[in-house]
């Protein structure tokens, strides 16, 4: 795009083209719903791409996956992570889901992993327990989610350090919106890392009796169905990145959002039950994943607004979500609302595979937290914001609770 055209769109979209990076890292709702009221489908110069924030133009465009495709030149998961079910559509796309889905079902995942979980989450918390106070995300929230995937994939936990130090690459990496060279290199040798470590451990499984864990199954599979060592590899990263990072951020935005709804706390733990009501209302009012990328296939048109072919949009999750036409109130933490209508995993052809997984993370996790550490809340002399323009959550979380624990 030439400087006559992009002055151009931003004359037209004023709105947007207002909009810095440091409040949608800050304050993304608020610039969700300036967009929503004045320019649903807008041009942001500082991204070079259009922002669709409307929730029923959302979930046409995501469901659209001839005009709106995932598999595009530009595409940051693609140059970081390579070919995989998140970056290409189409056959390939269904093919790679299919073999990975079965491990994903939730029945699966309650016979298979949640006993796993509760171990893992049980032995966290034993070694702060005593302390009456922690910094959740380093000692919690971020370690869960890697030892789950580390158990689903058959891996051992004593990778767990080079596991966290490769995904930190990664989330920097997908996260780069301002293009710095340095942070794209560093999660590109990540990425040449992790792959002679899973190669390594997919010429061991071959060799070993098959199991029930997902590198087992995905080589043990008919001749037909299987998947190449190189397409085992690029989905591992996708699954293992979006498993990590979803479940971190859902663990700490729900504690967040718990503890400063001290009602909706309270009666959480009067009743337990409550528990997927309150995850699920976290993924729509704080959304781990904000957006979603789409390349314009062919040139169309949205709300009035044309999209050339070759153009990029996001799909503002996170704006859909509170869209006022949808969910009443959206601003405000409800867990009786209705839930349904949701995006916070995306919809369409690439809603999201581990959401269940994700869901019965977050709920064991806030479960045992809740169980163990009486009055476990946020430490009120260190309070915490989300922060994040495509993955929100707090950068720390500082918790405490009483000398009683179980």
């Amino acid at each position: 795009m030439d400087i006559s055209e992009s002055t151009e769109l931003e004359k037209r979209f004023p709105t947007g083209a207002a909009v810095t990076h440091a409040e949608l890292e800050e304050e993304p709702y608020k610039v969700y719903a300036r967009l929503r009221e004045t320019e649903p489908v807008s041009w942001l110069p500082i991204h070079q791409m259009y922002y669709i924030t409307r929730h029923d133009l959302c979930c046409d465009s995501l469901c659209n996956d001839k005009t709106f495709t995932v598999g595009f030149e530009h595409s940051t998961v693609l140059d970081i992570f390579g070919p995989h079910m998140m970056s290409v559509d189409g056959p390939d796309a269904r093919r790679y889901k299919n073999a990975h889905r079965r491990l994903f079902m939730p029945g699966i995942i309650t016979d298979t992993l949640e006993h796993l979980i509760k171990k893992n989450a049980d032995q966290l918390i034993d070694g702060f327990a005593a302390a009456g106070r922690v910094e959740l995300r380093k000692n919690f929230a971020s370690r869960l989610p890697i030892l789950t995937m580390l158990d689903l994939f058959g891996l051992p936990p004593t990778t767990e350090k080079k596991f966290r130090g490769w995904y930190d690459a990664f989330e920097g990496a997908l996260a780069n919106t301002l293009k710095d060279a340095d942070v794209r290199a560093r999660g590109k040798q990540a990425v040449e890392e992790f792959h002679i470590f899973l190669q390594n451990e997919i010429d061991r499984a071959k060799n070993s009796t098959p199991n029930s864990s997902l590198l087992s199954t995905l080589l043990h599979t008919p001749t037909e169905q299987r998947l190449s060592d190189t397409e085992i590899r690029h989905n591992a990263l996708i699954v293992m990145f979006g498993g990590i990072s979803t479940v971190e951020a859902l663990i700490l935005n729900a504690i967040f959002a718990l503890s400063t709804h001290p009602d909706v706390f309270d009666n959480l733990r009067a009743d337990l039950g409550l528990l997927p009501k309150v995850i699920e209302e976290t993924v729509r009012w704080l959304g781990p994943v904000q957006s979603a990328h789409r390349y314009v296939a062919q040139d169309t048109v949205v709300a009035g607004v044309d999209l050339p072919k070759g153009s990029i949009i996001s799909c503002a999750l996170a704006g859909a979500n509170h869209d006022p036409e949808v969910f009443e109130n959206p601003e405000r933490f409800d867990i009786d609302r209705d839930q349904g209508k949701h995006i916070g995993f995306a919809t369409g052809p690439h809603l999201c595979l581990g959401m269940h997984l994700a869901r019965a993370e977050g709920r064991i996790a806030l479960e045992r937290l809740i169980t163990r550490l009486e009055g476990f809340t946020i430490d009120p002399q260190q309070p915490a914001k989300p922060f994040g323009a495509e993955f929100r959550q707090p950068p720390a979380l500082h918790t405490v609770w009483a000398s009683n624990h179980r």
